[in-house]
């Protein structure tokens, strides 16, 4: 008898094995990227409350204080094979994704004679590429059901430039191109696609998330002392104008809930002033002014 148990066992495969250890439930089923800290640490306690919050990072060490109630799972959204691993877990525990917040991402600071082409190619394998790469992997459950969302975190920038941002600003416009043809695309088989154009937030894209360029304090650069006054701007206006990240939190929670949510959504009064001064006065006064405010 013992042995027939023991055959039995062996049959059974690691898929197999976690479909019986997951639990049946109504609940949403959100997968969210970039976990560890700013909003995707704030996206993962808030919706936990009411849906099924699968957290993704790079390195689970990260998180300290585990909440119970959310399914860690290590993802680095540069590596492919790590997409693939995450994504199979959560098919063979879960079996659907009802919503994919793609929030993982970092701003690179510097003039663009600065930025090094890795700079750059790094910048986009995390902000577009790695949102490219989950999502990919990710519609096949997504699809699975109507009313699933792709909810994609991009940026004021992504709509409105400014210097000493190329390689930032150009990731996120391209996530924002990405998800405008989405919409077109899964619009119509129920699959709801929106972005969120944030602007400053008390996150630490601005702190342990913000990096420089290469030869960003090389004084043999050009732009050395512009790049200096952009340092100091740029502090000035996170201490001045940084908003609570439970505003987005917030949104994010109403998009979910919504049967048709709009493509786009600008949030933040910051972001929306400076949307709103882009589409009312001519581009090179629009310019002047943004120059004036990032480097003086």
């Amino acid at each position: 008898m013992l042995c027939n148990i023991k055959k039995s066992l062996t049959i059974i495969s690691y898929p197999q094995i976690l479909k019986i250890m997951s639990h049946k439930t109504n609940k949403k089923i959100i997968l969210i990227t970039g976990c560890s800290s700013g909003f995707g640490l704030l996206f993962s306690n808030e919706l936990s409350k009411s849906s099924t919050v699968i957290s993704t990072m790079r390195d689970l060490q990260k998180i300290s204080n585990k909440n119970k109630d959310i399914d860690y799972l290590q993802l680095d959204v540069t590596n492919t094979q790590s997409i693939n691993e995450c994504i199979e877990i959560v098919k063979n525990k879960y079996g659907k994704i009802d919503v994919l917040i793609n929030n993982a991402g970092y701003g690179i600071g510097g003039f663009f004679e600065d930025l090094s082409e890795e700079d750059i190619r790094k910048q986009f394998e995390t902000n577009f590429f790695g949102l490219v790469n989950v999502t990919k992997a990710a519609l096949p459950l997504l699809t699975k059901n109507k009313g699933s969302k792709i909810i994609n975190i991009s940026s004021i920038a992504g709509i409105s430039s400014s210097p000493a941002l190329s390689a930032y600003t150009s990731s996120k416009w391209a996530v924002e191109g990405l998800s405008e043809c989405l919409y077109h695309e899964y619009a119509p088989i129920g699959l709801h696609v929106s972005s969120i154009a944030p602007g400053p937030f008390k996150t630490n894209i601005y702190t342990s998330n913000a990096k420089l360029a290469t030869n960003f304090h090389n004084k043999n650069s050009r732009f050395y002392e512009s790049s200096k006054r952009f340092l100091i701007n740029q502090n000035k206006l996170v201490k001045k104008y940084l908003e609570d990240p439970k505003i987005v939190v917030k949104l994010v929670l109403k998009i979910i809930n919504m049967k048709n949510p709009k493509y786009r959504y600008i949030v933040g009064k910051n972001a929306i002033f400076e949307y709103i001064l882009k589409q009312v006065l001519p581009f090179n006064l629009f310019s002047k002014i943004i120059n004036k405010l990032f480097i003086g």
